[in-house]
């Protein structure tokens, strides 16, 4: 078993406590978006996670770093449940456990994530277009488009579904004909 598929089976039950959690606390929009900006602190801050995964740093210390960074800023369930983590040593997969939660969470609320990764910056009329194009392929009501660049594709773009791959860059194509040209 690898490592990545270790860490999802222990953050899975953790994630699926805490969206039970904000279901039954009718909190779903404000759960999500308290993890997200967690997720965000944790992304931008190497410090803070290599503190609180070092197992050497006591519990108590890491609590207290919790409480003053995140008192204020999020939900008590979720600090209690980063308390929780602390005790039983799984801290280190908190980044994980937000991913299963999202996961989940847009599972639960029919929201499907498309990532597109173009040549160019898309403008608003462009992410809209493709929004909707993605609801019609998808029969989704809701789509949330995560949007990268890249300069690689030469013009284009890549839409990304699961694990469906929607490839119209003009690199996909030059590969497509470069590998029929190379079989004849």
């Amino acid at each position: 078993m690898s490592n990545k598929t270790l860490m999802s089976t222990v953050a899975l039950p953790y994630a699926e406590a805490l969206l039970d959690v904000a279901k039954q606390e009718n909190l779903l929009d404000e759960f999500t978006h308290n993890l997200s900006s967690i997720s965000m602190v944790l992304s931008e801050t190497k410090e803070l996670r290599e503190l609180l995964s070092n197992p050497v740093v006591d519990s108590v210390l890491k609590k207290e770093i919790l409480q003053r960074l995140f008192v204020h800023q999020v939900n008590d369930s979720i600090l209690n449940f980063l308390f929780i983590l602390v005790d039983r040593r799984r801290i280190n997969f908190l980044d994980i456990i937000i991913e299963k939660y999202l996961e989940l969470n847009y599972r639960l609320e029919s929201i499907v994530i498309a990532d597109v990764s173009a040549a160019i910056d898309l403008n608003d009329m462009q992410i809209q277009a493709l929004i909707q194009q993605i609801k019609l392929m998808t029969k989704s009501n809701k789509v949330k488009l995560v949007v990268n660049k890249d300069t690689n594709l030469i013009g284009g773009f890549v839409i990304k579904i699961g694990s469906k791959i929607i490839d119209t860059s003009l690199s996909g194509k030059l590969n497509k004909i470069s590998l029929y040209l190379n079989t004849n």
